[in-house]
């Protein structure tokens, strides 16, 4: 077997057996009664984050010389697997997971040593990460956020939207642009990532407003007037912040449909236990194969997008490109959960709706992966374009 077959090598079935069982554990004194009870009150999860903090397992990527576990991309993916699988939501701190590999790759030495540690034991959080724009939506290179180098700072100025978690956050990633679009070669040049405080700059210059959304995911809304930040705050090159964005992407992609997965395996475990014990006409409803069938074919589906995710991890973890991988493990993975949601709510019939089943709030939940971190049709353009050669639609 060659090196680069050993790398690529993909175990299946329940790898890492010891995280999924510690997860599970920590899951179990997070049951439907306490996400109910958040959602009521559009609280945040603050014991179930410390928990989880707590068990080392948010920082999971962090290299072991600034505190964290050192593992690979595929065992924090099993992590939020398994965290979505036990019916809890990982969005009000996955961020933490992935947002800091920015500073990893591209951050200086300094950087690392001043806010990593901090972020493995849980003193800092950074859930934060402004990029999007009312006005730019997906089209990230038309952001117009800027940030204007004055001596020992930048002086920013703009506005962000959907920046989820960032009134639970202590630092926030920013990606602002530093010279205009007009006076760039490129679209994707002239954008920066600044690592912000956001400690230091409320009602400075920095005003962060909730967002009232269909799940409870604590979006905001980030207004930048004046802000005044150091300037080696900055990370890495001026300019090259679109590449630095772009770098993460992938693992985030691969990370998120882990929580796809996650749900999907609780809506298939949910709809056929639900399906076995339910009877209507004197038999059990999951006999009939209309109710069967929307299940097994999510269960099929999962396993399907389950593999590609294992492939596109082993590719990330063997520095090989994984995009392809990603973009369509995460296409698969959003559509596999949705059809488990839309089979248990079905099964259920009108206690689907009902709070106490958790149903309705998973539902809601996972309808939000075809939308983020890309869009279906994002993903559907990249196999078009990149994988299958056809022209550019955009």
């Amino acid at each position: 077997m060659t090196q680069s077959a050993e790398l690529l090598s993909i175990e299946t079935g329940e790898d890492y057996p010891e995280i999924r069982e510690g997860v599970r554990r920590v899951c179990a004194d997070f049951p439907g009664e306490y996400w109910r009870d958040l959602e009521a009150r559009e609280a945040y999860p603050t014991e179930f984050v410390r928990a989880l903090t707590a068990s080392g397992y948010l920082g999971a990527l962090i290299p072991e010389e600034f505190g964290g576990s050192g593992m690979p991309l595929r065992a924090a993916a099993v992590i939020l697997e398994e965290i979505h699988a036990s019916g809890c939501n990982a969005g009000a701190c996955h961020a933490q997971m992935y947002t800091m590999g920015t500073v990893l790759r591209h951050g200086s030495i300094e950087q690392k040593k001043k806010y990593l540690p901090g972020i493995a034991s849980g003193e800092l959080r950074l859930q934060a990460f402004g990029v999007t724009e009312p006005t730019s939506g997906t089209d990230t290179t038309k952001l117009k956020t800027r940030a204007v180098r004055d001596g020992d700072s930048y002086v920013i100025n703009g506005q962000k939207v959907w920046t989820s978690r960032a009134l639970h956050s202590d630092l926030m990633l920013l990606l602002a642009r530093t010279t205009p679009l007009d006076q760039v070669k490129k679209k994707s040049d002239g954008l920066s990532v600044f690592l912000l405080d956001i400690r230091d700059g409320l009602g400075k210059g920095l005003d962060i407003r909730p967002l009232k959304a269909m799940v409870n995911h604590h979006a905001t809304e980030v207004f930048f007037e004046n802000l005044r930040i150091p300037a080696d705050n900055l990370v890495g090159e001026e300019g090259k912040g679109f590449k630095y964005i772009l770098d993460g992407m992938n693992a985030e992609r691969i990370l998120v449909s882990a929580e796809a997965i996650g749900d999907a395996r609780w809506f298939t475990k949910t709809a056929v236990a639900y399906v076995n014990e339910r009877k209507v006409f004197d038999r059990p409803i999951g006999q009939n194969q209309s109710v069967q069938f929307p299940i097994a074919r999510a269960h099929a589906e999962t396993d399907a997008a389950d593999l590609i995710l294992r492939r596109a991890a082993a590719r990330f973890a063997a520095g090989l490109p994984c995009g392809d991988d990603a973009n369509m493990g995460k296409l698969l993975a959003s559509e596999a959960t949705w059809h488990a949601a839309e089979a248990c709510m079905q099964s259920h019939g009108g206690f689907g709706f009902a709070k106490e089943y958790d149903v309705e709030r998973k539902w809601r939940e996972t309808r939000l992966f075809q939308i983020a971190p890309i869009s279906t049709n994002l993903v559907l353009s990249y196999i078009g374009e990149h994988m299958l050669g056809m022209p550019r639609s955009f």
